[in-house]
């Protein structure tokens, strides 16, 4: 991906996440001199696999895993201090020295104590309309800084400040905590006592991500920037109600690590080779019953982060052309085709009906989405391992023949091409 004119390349999932983002991150960081992550926080989950080692991260960047390269963590980003801490100690633990070379944006804003308390609460007093948050205080978090009620890394350097923050934000958290009828109530006191538990590691790791990425690009350095979640999740163009709390799309990269959109050189956008999605919503090619768990267990589709199995579907070419558009992709990554090697037949999603009448457009409304009847082409299956395969021609006729009309489809070109967990597992096309 990255050469003389490829210098900064944004990556995005184009699904509803889990697409297989951290392998893809992993496999271009070994040529990055700087890994960012821009948006979301720790309900975020990339599984790395390194010589038959699992690392499963959900606050740095994959990029961790080579020892030469700089990692940070934009503004974009909420940050949770103990579980940020805990990251760091677990991979070092494991060997990955990673403190020395870990930035943490100055702007970003922290999840404290009490937004997971109001998280689980009003999950919770949804009964069965809840939108299957993690719970981790992504949504409370990003409410108080768009409310400009938040706390800040830069503000730990300030107690007094910190003390009317926390304050403020337990007490109006104790009065939702109270409507929803919650005994348990926030304690200011005690999100303090914790605060002072990182805040010298955390001041420690702060830093201006933008003003490193502008220097890094403006010397030698290849820069990627790694988004989380999904593009379906996004709050904008996702199907909302049932999303994040943030852009998970391309165009938050920019904003969300601090540098101006005329950098960015590349948009690749990472999609399985069929769709799944964690949580409640609509999901129009969604499989029930033995075809469901066949996929799912095939794909060990359970969440990095909750452990929460996926619900698996049929790959939807009208997502991930709606991704495209909304991301401005350049190219495509393809996951887990080998998850398909057994299959007969596989379908592929290639129009809607909406009321019966035909339609080449993503919905708005999550009503409608979830009226929506998929248009299905039946693509012969290729019966062979893929796992082996290491160049295009390798693959079997048939999953080329698959590939080319997720290209068509999707109206982006393949770049590459994943066929197991491992980093040799990696097609690269031409």
């Amino acid at each position: 991906m990255f050469d003389e004119r490829t210098r900064c390349v944004v990556l995005v999932g184009v699904q509803w996440g889990d697409e297989g983002k951290g392998k893809i991150t992993d496999v271009l960081a070994e040529q990055a001199t700087l890994v960012a992550r821009y948006q979301g926080g720790a309900n975020a989950g990339h599984t790395v696999l390194v010589d038959g080692e699992e690392f499963i991260l959900h606050l740095i960047p994959s990029g961790a895993l080579y020892p030469d390269v700089r990692c940070v963590l934009g503004n974009g980003v909420v940050l949770d201090p103990w579980t940020l801490i805990d990251e760091i100690e677990m991979l070092q633990s494991r060997g990955v020295e990673i403190e020395d070379r870990l930035g943490v944006s100055r702007r970003a804003h922290l999840v404290l104590p009490y937004h997971k308390q109001l998280d689980g609460a009003k999950e919770a007093a949804k009964g069965s309309s809840r939108i299957g948050t993690t719970k981790r205080g992504i949504g409370p978090a990003y409410r108080d800084k768009i409310a400009r009620n938040g706390l800040r890394v830069c503000d730990l350097a300030d107690r007094d400040y910190c003390w009317d923050v926390v304050r403020e934000g337990a007490a109006a958290a104790n009065a939702v905590l109270d409507y929803y009828g919650v005994e348990e109530r926030a304690d200011s006191e005690a999100v303090m006592t914790r605060l002072a538990t990182v805040t010298k590691r955390l001041l420690a790791l702060g830093t201006d991500t933008g003003a490193e990425i502008r220097a890094e690009l403006a010397g030698d350095g290849r820069v990627l920037l790694e988004g989380a979640q999904g593009s379906l999740l996004d709050v904008d163009h996702g199907t909302y109600p049932f999303v994040t709390s943030s852009t998970t799309t391309a165009g938050g990269a920019a904003a969300g690590v601090g540098i101006g959109p005329t950098l960015i050189d590349e948009v690749l956008g990472v999609v399985k080779a069929y769709t799944t999605r964690v949580g409640a919503g609509p999901f129009p090619t969604e499989l029930q019953g033995e075809e469901a768990d066949r996929l799912r267990n095939l794909g060990a589709e359970f969440g990095a982060t909750t452990g929460r199995p996926r619900r698996p579907g049929w790959f939807d070419g009208i997502v991930v052309r709606h991704a495209a558009g909304v991301n401005g992709l350049t190219g495509l990554a393809v996951t887990k085709l080998d998850v398909l090697d057994s299959f007969d037949e596989v379908l592929l999603g290639v129009g809607y009906q909406l009321d019966g009448v035909a339609t080449a457009n993503f919905p708005e409304r999550a009503a409608d989405i979830a009226r929506v009847r998929p248009v299905y082409e039946k693509e012969m299956g290729w019966k062979a391992d893929t796992g082996s395969c290491r160049s295009w021609d390798e693959l079997p006729d048939a999953a080329r023949h698959y590939l080319k009309r997720i290209e068509t489809v999707a109206e982006v070109p393949i770049r590459l091409v994943s066929v197991g967990s491992a980093r040799n597992q990696i097609i690269r096309v031409d």
